[in-house]
């Protein structure tokens, strides 16, 4: 790659629980101060990384290195085995060739792991990578109403007393509606250093643009890629401030609705004049 990237990217969720806070219940992530929901980056790229692993099948290139009940230290020594850098490698005994011959081998291998970096000296040693696709919390456009809404479910684990029904209560935390935004980032140079390619990015594009549909739960609601939009630079620095870039994308509530419960209650509109040179806007959703 020889292009730097930022762009913004636009989701909402409906009757559902975008990204629950482990330290609250599992309920809706909010900034307590205004009430704007909040979601995280490790959400969206739990979510990219599972479309990948669905549409590449988990063969190399495209493996997925963070899975869920993955053991990462099994991984790793499998880097090693590729790079014939011998096995049982760890942080301590590990000289510095070793390191990167298996670091480059995981990059290759692992479509997450050139894309957004990962920390392979958790015992086996791989050395650290720095991703170059950064992503920022998402916050909502305006301010969310959590729920917490009681449910019945009519079997239980164990048998009740006699006489008692085998059912018991449990609760479901949701929001009625926000719309998102994230900020992302993608830095040509990180690329050059993990490998990662002009195909990988499309392949990331078309993640945020089909991975809420292949990841449906009763939990999540009816979640939706609402915009996308990508800044193209010609150098691989950069030719504008990312922060004037994100300004050109404006969203806010239509001043005629009073609590926004679907995208159209929203205006968007991106401000396509006077671009800085050597910058192109591409509108991907």
């Amino acid at each position: 790659m020889n292009n730097r990237y930022d762009f913004v990217y636009l989701f909402d969720c409906m009757d559902g629980n975008p990204n629950g806070d482990p330290d609250a219940a599992n309920s809706p992530r909010i900034d307590p101060e205004n009430m704007h929901g909040l979601v995280s980056d490790v959400c969206l790229k739990r979510k990219i990384r599972s479309f990948v692993l669905l549409a590449k099948g988990g063969k190399s290139p495209f493996d997925i290195f963070v899975q869920q009940g993955a053991v990462l230290n099994e991984k790793i020594l499998e880097g090693h085995r590729a790079a014939r850098t011998g096995i049982g490698v760890t942080k301590e005994t590990a000289d510095r060739k070793q390191v990167q011959s298996a670091r480059t081998e995981m990059c290759k291998r692992f479509y997450d792991v050139r894309t957004f970096g990962a920390v392979m000296s958790t015992g086996v040693n791989a050395g650290q990578v720095r991703g170059p696709v950064q992503l920022s919390f998402s916050r909502s456009i305006d301010p969310i109403l959590p729920l917490d809404l009681c449910i019945t479910s009519m079997a239980v684990a164990k048998a009740k007393e006699p006489n008692a029904p085998n059912q018991t209560m449990g609760r479901k935390y949701l929001i009625p509606y926000g719309l998102y935004r994230c900020h992302g980032f993608i830095s040509a140079h990180l690329a050059g250093e993990t490998g990662f390619t002009d195909a990988d990015l499309e392949l990331l594009w078309q993640a945020l643009q089909q991975m809420f549909d292949n990841d449906r739960s009763a939990s999540h609601g009816t979640m939706s890629p609402q915009g996308l939009f990508a800044f193209k630079h010609q150098s691989a620095l950069g030719n504008a401030p990312a922060h004037k870039l994100f300004e050109r994308v404006h969203v806010q509530r239509k001043w005629d609705v009073t609590i926004a419960r679907a995208f159209s209650d929203h205006e968007v509109t991106v401000d396509k004049s006077g671009l800085p040179s050597g910058v192109e806007l591409i509108e991907l959703l």
